[in-house]
């Protein structure tokens, strides 16, 4: 097993490709962005393409493979979209059927893959500014909800914003907007902060995906758009099939966040 601290992004990916590695990527590789993965058949991708530039926020896309191709050609030469992945998840009509290690026995001639950008990408430059983040001192998932803000409708898709939180120590919080404003294509800024239930969160210690966190006295629950929002758009929207990263776990590219940030 290849030590976890000095992995580059490609060998990462290759334990991971190899069984090695069957966990959430938050922390691994350090200042390399990392990516949430959508999965359509040809006939869908056009609707899908729209529906991710009506909707920045929560999908970013950082590349889009040929029909057919299971290889991230822009952000990771040489990688396997269909087993470089910790866990993927298959929705089919909406439902979610099962979660595998590996996609390659289901991928399709047909199949188009979206790479959306990842919040875990600007958590280096929290962490750099001594800002902790809770889901990785914790060494758990980051936790993530299902909202009431809608999504624009695009094609056959339409559905929820899921955001992902953590709880930032209140005289923190306008710092850790203003870092992750700078990285507009992992998601960016916040997109709602403080209370919960005024985005359709009922209690917040059980997240729909991940892990719930302590919010500790004096902080505040901050919340990022995410790119989970293509799984909550699946149940209602019910396309044929879509395949997933499973929440948490991550596509890890060879492009540093640093090449994201907008200034």
């Amino acid at each position: 097993m290849i030590p976890l601290k000095t992995a580059t992004p490609a060998e990462m990916r290759l334990a991971i490709r190899n069984g090695e590695f069957v966990k959430p990527t938050a922390g691994l590789c350090p200042g390399y962005a990392q990516g949430n993965l959508v999965v359509l058949p040809k006939d869908l991708a056009y609707d899908f393409l729209l529906f991710a530039q009506r909707n920045p926020k929560p999908c970013p896309i950082l590349d889009v493979t040929e029909v057919g191709s299971r290889e991230m050609a822009i952000v990771a030469p040489g990688s396997d979209i269909a087993r470089d992945i910790p866990k993927y998840r298959v929705y089919e009509n909406g439902v979610y059927v099962q979660e595998l290690e590996d996609v390659s026995g289901i991928w399709r001639d047909d199949f188009v893959a979206f790479l959306l950008g990842c919040s875990f990408s600007f958590e280096a430059a929290l962490m750099q500014s001594n800002i902790e983040v809770r889901h990785i001192a914790a060494g758990s998932n980051v936790p993530m909800y299902i909202t009431n803000m809608q999504c624009r409708p695009a094609g056959v898709f339409s559905g929820p914003t899921v955001v992902s939180m953590r709880p930032i120590p209140y005289h923190q919080v306008v710092k850790a907007a203003q870092i992750t404003a700078r990285f507009p294509a992992v998601h960016g800024a916040p997109v709602h902060i403080g209370d919960p239930a005024q985005i359709g969160i009922k209690d917040i210690s059980k997240p729909d995906f991940g892990d719930a966190v302590e919010i500790k006295p004096g902080e505040v629950p901050v919340f990022w758009a995410c790119g989970v929002t293509p799984q909550a758009v699946a149940m209602q929207s019910k396309p044929p099939i879509m395949l997933t990263h499973a929440p948490g776990y991550m596509f890890i590219t060879d492009l540093q966040d640093h090449e994201f940030a907008a200034f």
